[in-house]
């Protein structure tokens, strides 16, 4: 049994996964609760799943980019259940995530998220065989829309004002996903975490990562 973890936005999700096929998942809105309502949200799947923390195999969670307390607190109670119970772990990006629920769609899916001063953040993948092509990056809004080429699918935050814009400059070429099918779930998670776990990129829970594209702001130093 695997657990898969996913904080990196208000929409929170954990998932228990065999081998990668969904046994169970939660999916609720968060907001800014994560300290208070992961760990609770974790014994309770656990429970409703007649399993224990003893029987997972592997921990699997999103390392961002995203809201940064969110990630804090899924990424450091992945590296506790990792170290606590001697089990491998592994990160999975938010854009990459937001592209798998997609994997489908016979084009290029591009994942975008706002990240803030005006910017996106974004990422490109293609399926068969599932890769990257675009790096996750930041940029302007006119620039994720200039770089846009052939049938794309947008996913992930793509407001009104977005969709106007990638339309016109793709026609029929663009598909923008609705928001329903946007909401970024666990399970998703499960599947990209044990087939890397199973090729052999499980990591030391030391190992795993925030995925920061803006350095977190940091105040100044009390002397």
């Amino acid at each position: 049994m695997e657990i898969s973890i996913d904080t990196a936005s208000e929409i929170a999700s954990v998932a228990l996964s065999h081998e990668g096929g969904l046994e169970a998942e939660v999916t609720w809105r968060c907001r800014r609760n994560h300290t208070a309502e992961l760990l609770p949200t974790i014994k309770r799947l656990l429970s409703q799943a007649g399993t224990t923390k003893q029987e997972l195999a592997a921990v699997f969670a999103c390392t961002g980019p995203g809201m940064y307390t969110g990630l804090r607190v899924g990424v450091s109670t992945a590296q506790g259940l990792g170290y606590a119970l001697k089990l491998p772990v592994i990160g999975v990006g938010r854009l990459e995530l937001d592209a798998y629920q997609h994997a489908v769609f016979p084009g290029r899916i591009v994942a975008v998220h706002r990240a803030g001063r005006g910017e996106l953040a974004w990422a490109a993948y293609r399926s068969r065989p599932w890769r990257q092509v675009t790096a996750p990056r930041l940029d302007w809004p006119a620039e994720v829309v200039r770089r846009a080429r052939g049938r794309s699918l947008f996913c992930g935050e793509v407001d009104d004002e977005l969709a106007a814009a990638i339309e016109e400059a793709l026609g029929d070429k663009a598909v923008i996903a609705a928001p329903a099918a946007s909401v970024r779930r666990a399970a998703s998670l499960a599947e990209l975490g044990y087939r890397r776990l199973a090729a052999g990129e499980g990591q030391e829970p030391g190992a795993l990562r925030v995925v920061y594209l803006r350095p977190p702001v940091i105040g100044p130093q009390k002397r």
